[in-house]
Formats: structure tokens, C-alpha cells, sequence
């Protein structure tokens, strides 16, 4: 824990000190009202990886979201303590601790989790068997992000075997079918086509399910960059963006066409000024340790002529334009480059209202990488 606190609630934004996570609620809240009007009756699951933060899952399920995603066991424990009953691990569970865990979380909440190798299924079967309540099997499919996933040749047997252990606490919940890479393609056109394979692909799938007389309850995938040519496909039955509720410099670096959703910069952080050491550069105090730089460094807000050119641990290196000042102790916004990362290096968020401090919510899954 930090010696002191940034602020307290009902600060002004001024007197906020520096540097801190901010998050503007009306836009925020207006990007969390998006997405429901632009999923046109489809399941919204929200990525928590992407906040970490049991408060924006309430406000995302509040807005009408049937529950959320997580990518790690110890993330969807964080959340079912905060009370979120309906968790999509969207990731493989592996080795016996986990697998302990694994059992104990699906007794409390109404769990999901994916398998690409029939061991994994096995193991699941001998997990489960006695649970009170069934545990969501997803066949992840690789769909083109060459991450995990089972090609559609795998995805039949897979099926049968969930479904030959459903008197052993399993249920078959249907395909996973998430494309990450074609999130940040930056043309439209690249990200039309890419998403046009994979869902030709969940379509063989589905066909070969269903010939073999195997329904499948539901497809859930998608993201923030790409959605709506998910939606419809109509394959999809669920969408899973996370990035949409905060937005990074990176989905901005994204060329938009006419089709494309769009929403707003909602998370900064705010930095100060520490250093004019010399004409054209001003050093503030968010590096390394207060923004990923994983997809690049990230970008200033509404503030002409300054670019962040480079970071170190405690420093940011601002390159000013001819002309361009900088104060000591001038403070400006951020965007961040990735939201994710950036989200897990700060234990709190604070959120804004009308210029002042309205509320400040744990990161409680912060660091949760089990």
C-alpha cells in the first residue's frame, strides 16, 4: 500500500496528486451503453482481464451483461468474493492445484472454462464428479489468433467426450471462438476479412456438431475491435469485449470505417510535470511503472504539441513542439497504450464526476496471475 492516498472523494481533480489512474464516468458510462444498443440482443460478457475491478463488472452487469470473462482462476475467485455469480474462465485450467481451486469456485458460482486436448477433459470428468452443480465445458477453437484452440477436425470427438461425462458434473456449453489478433489490424477491411475466416470456421463447426447430432447451446468470442461483424455472422450468441468500457491508444490507432462502433477515451492517467531540463522537453513523473508500454508508448490528451517520446522506470520524456511551454507542476492526461497491463500496475482507480473525485474502487484483482 502506498504511505498516503492520491485523494480522497469529493477532491477536486486538481488537487488530485500525481501520477494516478482516472477514470471519467460519463464516458464510461456512455461506453458501457454502446455496446448493449450495438450487441442488438446478443449476450454481452464483458473481459475483466481488461479492468480487474469487481466495481466496473457491477456497473457492466447493472447495464444488463449476463456476467463476465476472466483469464485466470485467481481473477474469477476475486470476482465471485465481490459477489459476481456468472464467470467465463476463458482459459485452460491446468495441474492439481488449480484444478482444487478449479472445484471449490464452481461450487459457489456458476463457472465456465475451456479445453483444446482431451486430457484436459478427462481431468475435468474426475474433478467434477459429486459436484452439486455442473461445470461449463467451451471446445476452444483456433479461429486465426494462433494462440490455443483445436481445429475443426478435433472439435466432434471433443464434444461427445463432455457429453459422455455429463453424469460426472460436466456440461457441454458450446464453442469458444475468439480471433485477438485481428483486434488491432489497423484497416477495416483486414479486420472484416479476418473475422469472415473465422467464422467460416465456427460455421463448419457448427455444421459438424450438429450432424452429429450434437447441439451446441452457444459461440461466445469477439472483441472490442471487432464485434459487429461477429454479431452478424449470427453465430454468435455472445460477445466478449473488454477494452470498450476504457479504450487505449492502441484501438485508436485503429482506422475506422463507416460500419465500425466507436467509443470514447474514458481511462487516463493523470501526470505532472517534474523537469523542463532543457528547450523542447519536459519530463513527467508516469513511466514505466505507471503505463505498459507493451503496444507502444502512450498518448497525450488534448494537449497539442506534446508527445510522449520515451519512458524509464519513474520518468516520462515529453517532446515539445517549437513554441510548445511546459510548467513546473502543469499536470495533463494520458491515454494509455494497453489498458490491460496498465490496469494491473495501480491498486485503485479514481473516478471522476463533474471535476471532482465521485468514487475510488479497489484493483482487487490486481497481480492475480494464478
Amino acid at each position: 500500500m502506498q504511505p498516503w492516498s492520491a485523494c480522497q472523494v469529493g477532491d477536486h481533480f486538481d488537487t488530485v496528486d500525481t501520477p494516478s489512474l482516472i477514470l471519467m464516468l460519463d464516458a464510461f458510462e456512455r461506453n458501457l451503453d454502446r455496446l448493449m444498443q450495438a450487441s442488438q440482443g446478443l449476450r454481452v460478457r464483458p473481459h475483466a482481464k481488461s479492468h480487474k475491478c469487481p466495481d466496473v463488472a457491477k456497473h457492466q452487469i447493472a447495464k444488463g451483461a449476463v456476467g463476465i470473462c476472466c483469464q485466470k482462476l485467481s481473477e474469477a475467485a476475486c470476482f465471485a468474493q465481490a459477489g459476481i455469480q456468472d464467470i467465463l474462465i476463458t482459459n485452460q485450467i491446468v495441474g492439481p492445484k488449480k484444478l482444487k481451486h478449479l472445484r471449490a469456485l464452481a461450487e459457489q458460482v456458476n463457472l465456465g472454462v475451456l479445453v483444446d486436448h482431451p486430457a484436459q477433459i478427462v481431468a475435468l470428468a474426475s474433478l467434477m464428479s459429486g459436484a452439486k452443480q455442473a461445470l461449463n465445458v467451451y471446445i476452444e477453437v483456433e479461429v486465426g489468433g494462433m494462440r490455443c484452440g483445436v481445429g475443426v477436425e478435433a472439435v466432434v470427438p471433443m464434444a461427445m467426450a463432455i457429453v459422455a461425462a455429463t453424469d460426472q458434473g460436466l456440461r457441454f456449453a458450446g464453442l469458444h471462438c475468439y480471433h485477438g489478433r485481428a483486434q488491432h489490424f489497423r484497416q477495416a477491411k483486414e479486420r472484416s476479412e479476418a473475422i469472415g475466416h473465422a467464422t467460416g470456421v465456427v460455421r463448419q463447426a457448427i455444421e459438424q456438431l450438429n450432424h452429429a447430432g450434437i447441439n451446441v447451446p452457444c459461440v461466445t468470442g469477439a472483441g472490442t475491435g471487432t464485434f459487429w461483424h461477429e454479431r452478424d455472422s449470427g453465430l454468435y450468441n455472445e460477445i466478449q469485449a473488454g477494452s470498450y468500457a476504457f479504450m487505449d491508444r492502441d484501438y485508436g490507432d485503429n482506422i475506422a470505417d463507416a460500419s465500425d462502433v466507436i467509443f470514447e477515451n474514458a481511462l487516463f492517467i493523470k501526470t505532472s510535470v517534474m523537469s523542463t531540463p532543457r528547450d523542447g522537453v519536459a519530463i513527467v513523473d508516469a513511466g514505466l511503472k505507471a503505463s505498459s508500454v507493451d503496444a507502444g508508448m502512450p498518448a497525450t490528451f488534448n494537449q497539442p504539441g506534446w508527445r510522449y517520446l520515451k519512458a524509464s522506470d519513474e520518468h516520462g520524456v515529453i517532446e515539445l513542439t517549437p513554441g510548445t511551454e511546459a510548467a513546473l507542476g502543469q499536470s495533463i492526461l494520458l491515454v494509455p497504450g494497453h489498458c490491460d497491463p496498465t490496469m494491473n500496475l495501480y491498486d485503485e482507480i479514481i473516478c471522476f464526476r463533474d471535476d471532482h473525485v465521485h468514487a475510488i474502487w479497489p484493483i482487487s484483482a490486481r497481480g492475480a496471475l494464478l
